[in-house]
């Protein structure tokens, strides 16, 4: 199944706030890991995030930049773009828990 990928206005800001590589480098990640298998967790640079509702998943992208975002049944919402040094501040600041209140 295809997914549709869509940016949120802070994502599309994030992204164009790194280097000419780096996004040249998000672009290629997010087509070749998320246009098809969005879920796929495992040995694979995607993480399901235990204790959020919101975000759902994270994409690792080379060893300095993390992607945020949510899964629906046809659409990735793509949340953020940021260093993985801002990535803890960002999930303190921006993560949602789910219902049972679990961490990260």
């Amino acid at each position: 199944m295809r997914y549709d990928i869509f940016l949120a206005p802070e994502a599309f800001e994030d992204l164009h706030c790194l280097t000419a590589k780096m996004r040249v480098e998000v672009q290629g990640a997010l087509e070749r890991y998320l246009r098809h298998t969005p879920t796929g967790v495992g040995k694979s640079r995607i993480k399901r995030l235990r204790g959020l509702s919101h975000p759902q998943f994270r994409l690792r992208v080379g060893a300095d930049v993390r992607v945020f975002y949510d899964v629906t049944e046809t659409t990735v919402q793509i949340l953020a773009i940021i260093l993985k040094s801002d990535a803890e501040a960002w999930l303190e600041r921006s993560g949602e828990p789910d219902e049972e209140g679990g961490s990260v």
